[in-house]
């Protein structure tokens, strides 16, 4: 038995295999490239560490990918075979079996799980930091934030993870509305741990929420370091960089950061996908001509119609096909929520009914110009939209998109109601999309009562 580098008793068979594994914690919290080689020298250092096994088998979750779910149910099995042969402590077990659930469909119940650890062990960054991870996904701001903030007085000056807690704590504040303290919480941690991204680009979002795209350069201008040595993560702080210079109109700078960082490497991650679908949108309805961008997207979404792991993933799939008028994929994607709705077997198959079916739907009838009917279906979707994960920036392309149906369909009253309320969250400012769509709005009136006004005689 052993403590680990945040001082948490971990059955683990030698010092060697706990120094990777301390490897493998630090560069997890800091969402570091170097992540899977250190887990798996810690593996081959103690193959039959169940803790090991246990994270192993959530971070394959984590990416959403069907085919992963097969690695996931072999990570579970050696966890669960190592726990047998090796008796380790109610702690570890917890991960195990937040594994399980994890695996069989219940996000919810994997978080509670991590938050027995926690309830016992506040100290622990790890299960902090997974139990916001799959939160995030939930979309769970609020449960976020509490969960941080139940274990903050278990961190002293001297704590291993006090940093990346503070980044977490940083992200949940601007998610919850706290925008000036996520920035002044958001700063102090990266002076304990400079290299976490996450709590870096928490203040991005900060900029972003208070629709100051300008402070939001300076903000990321010489902090690369804090980013490049991320996993694919560092596409989407490019992106953040992105959205900044889109809302100052700079959009050549835009398609300079999507071509040579957003997607530098054509993966076919989720995440990736849903930067660079939802930076070509936002293009798009500002009437800026993307090329060819949407076809290798579609390209790659085309194979991951079956997926059905996460609906924030189907969605921005669903973009790509929609962008590269994919129409047989198209109709195959959405049947296939349209069963997985169904079924409603599993959490996220409630997820994928509401608000999958709706949001889907309209995005749909977008992309065949019936703005009234996307209107309709985007609206709908909108009250339960948080549901489907990310955060607000990265959700933001959708309440865009239901904006912009409703002006389109001369719905006029119905889009400012939305786009008022998308003011109200960011503080009462307006960014340079909301500007633009006020004005459209202006226009479309007076257009209309240009219309109906009767000559005089």
């Amino acid at each position: 038995m052993y403590q680990d580098v945040f001082g948490q008793d971990t059955t683990i068979n030698s010092r060697d295999a706990l120094e990777a594994w301390n490897k493998t914690l630090m560069a997890f919290m800091a969402h570091g490239a170097a992540t899977p080689t250190h887990l798996g020298d810690t593996l081959t250092r103690d193959p039959d560490f169940a803790l090991g096994h246990a994270v192993k088998g959530m971070f394959y979750l984590l990416l959403g990918r069907r085919e992963l779910s097969e690695t996931a149910r072999e990570a579970l099995g050696l966890a669960e075979a190592s726990a047998l042969a090796t008796p380790i402590t109610a702690r570890e077990s917890s991960f195990v079996n937040a594994l399980k659930a994890f695996y069989t469909g219940s996000l919810t119940q994997a978080i509670q799980h991590l938050e027995d650890v926690l309830a016992v062990h506040p100290a622990d960054t790890l299960a902090m930091k997974l139990s916001h991870a799959i939160r995030f996904v939930l979309g769970d701001g609020a449960g976020m934030r509490k969960s941080v903030e139940a274990v903050m007085g278990a961190y002293g000056p001297d704590h291993a993870g006090r940093g990346y807690l503070m980044g977490c704590h940083a992200f949940t504040l601007e998610e919850t509305g706290e925008y000036a303290r996520a920035e002044t919480v958001g700063r102090m941690g990266l002076t304990v741990s400079p290299d976490d991204a996450w709590g870096l680009h928490a203040i991005a979002h900060v900029y972003d929420m208070t629709c100051d795209a300008e402070g939001g350069l300076k903000w990321l201008e010489g902090r690369e370091a804090a980013w490049s040595h991320c996993n694919n993560f560092r596409y989407h702080v490019w992106w953040h960089k992105a959205l900044m210079h889109l809302d100052l109109g700079q959009n050549d700078a835009v398609l300079a950061l999507y071509d040579t960082q957003i997607r530098a490497d054509k993966t076919d991650d989720y995440r990736d996908i849903s930067n660079a679908t939802s930076l070509l949108s936002r293009l798009e309805l500002n009437g800026i001509d993307v090329g060819d961008r949407w076809e290798e997207l579609a390209d790659l979404s085309a194979n991951r119609t079956e997926d059905g792991c996460l609906i924030f993933a189907d969605l921005h799939y669903l973009l790509a096909l929609i962008g590269g008028s994919r129409k047989q994929a198209i109709t195959k994607l959405l049947g296939r929520m349209h069963r997985d709705a169904q079924s409603n077997r599993l959490e996220m198959d409630r997820i994928m009914a509401s608000p999958g079916l709706s949001a889907a739907a309209g995005l749909e009838a977008f992309g065949e110009a019936d703005y009234k009917t996307a209107f309709f279906n985007l609206s709908r979707a909108r009250h339960t939209m948080q549901r489907a994960g990310g955060s607000h920036a990265q959700r933001d392309v959708f309440e865009r998109l239901t904006i912009d149906a409703g002006i389109r369909a001369g719905l006029l009253d119905d889009a400012e109601t939305i786009l008022k309320d998308r003011t109200r969250k960011r503080g009462g400012c307006e960014d340079g999309y909301a500007a633009a769509r006020f004005s459209l709005i202006s226009e479309g009136r007076d257009a209309s009562s240009c219309k109906v006004r009767v000559p005089a005689e």
